[in-house]
């Protein structure tokens, strides 16, 4: 049975955001598909952060940090660690503000990610993510630079941005019996999580990894965060070891479970969402739309559920790849 969360995020931090984001971000649409219905034998909502600016939900969280610092903040710049959409969405917010923005990037980051932060104004930083620890690589750069440091999900503006998402959803779908995210760092989920347990105590919430990245799994089963090797799935956006120290409780406090499915799974979602419902996200934009498709999801026939789509940004020959071996 879900706990009362701690005192790390709040729905009216989320609110707050909200107001600090109106305007400068897209407020993006929830989509319904019969297909999906059909498949599922659910009613489907799905919230498509994968059309928001910078091609996710990351953006919500780093412009609200961004707009949390005071002038001489921003002015001395950014520094964030990211494989992608942290990475995108931290300078596209420094863009907006008229700063500048240092990312560390792992040397395998997706190249079109890599391509679009650079882009964006960013100067790339690289580590090895078998052997740096992408944080201490980060803390030397935030030392060196005196920038400020704006985490992709270990922070409480970065999960009350994250946590607007659940807003949007919830006022076009109030009446919800489950919602699913993925869950990476867990900024995200935090976020959203917290939303939904306080606008409607009654929803059931799951958060969905791959079975390779399981992290969160074993960590809420374990009851204290638990460290996995670097996980080999393909969605990049949850190759995460460890939960973070601030989301972890958030998590424990409002998920019911945390769901897992196969990357065959994870890629057979991605085709539904593509061919049925002609939506395009990347890999870890339809890893919670998996494990409803897949099963995994313990409500009755017909139950009304919410996915977040968190991504879109999918390199054009892997999904080109996805799409042919369907």
């Amino acid at each position: 049975m879900p706990v009362t969360p701690p005192a790390t995020l709040t729905l009216d931090d989320v609110e707050a955001a909200a107001r600090r984001l109106a305007g400068r971000i897209h407020r993006t649409p929830t989509v319904r598909s019969d297909a999906l219905d059909e498949l599922s034998g659910f009613r489907v909502f799905l919230k498509c952060e994968s059309l928001q600016r910078a091609g996710s939900f990351k953006i919500r969280g780093a412009l609200n940090k961004l707009l949390t610092l005071d002038d001489a903040e921003r002015a001395r710049g950014v520094v964030a660690y990211s494989s992608g959409n942290h990475a995108q969405g931290v300078a596209l917010a420094a863009r907006m503000l008229g700063t500048r923005a240092i990312i560390c990037m792992p040397r395998d980051a997706p190249a079109g990610k890599l391509q679009a932060t650079r882009a964006l104004g960013a100067e790339v930083v690289f580590y090895d993510r078998l052997t740096d620890d992408r944080a201490a690589v980060a803390a030397r750069l935030v030392a060196e630079t005196g920038r400020v440091l704006v985490p992709p999900y270990d922070d409480p503006a970065i999960m009350a941005g994250q946590g607007t998402a659940a807003l949007e959803l919830l006022e076009d779908a109030p009446d919800l019996d489950a919602l699913l995210a993925p869950v990476g760092g867990g900024g995200l989920m935090a976020g959203v999580s917290t939303v939904a347990r306080a606008r409607r105590p009654g929803i059931a919430i799951y958060g969905v990894e791959a079975d390779t990245a399981n992290d969160t799994y074993l960590s809420l089963r374990k009851g204290e965060r638990v460290t996995i090797p670097p996980p080999p799935t393909i969605a990049d956006g949850i190759r995460i070891q460890t939960p973070g120290a601030l989301t972890f409780p958030v998590l424990r406090a409002n998920l019911a479970d945390v769901l897992l499915v196969s990357d065959d799974e994870i890629l057979a979602a991605l085709r539904v969402l593509a061919l049925r419902a002609h939506l395009v996200v990347e890999p870890t934009g339809a890893v919670a739309l998996a494990a409803v498709l897949a099963g995994r999801l313990p409500a009755p026939r017909g139950a009304r559920v919410g996915v977040v789509l968190s991504g879109g940004n999918v390199d054009p020959a892997l999904l080109g790849e996805i799409l042919r071996a369907a």
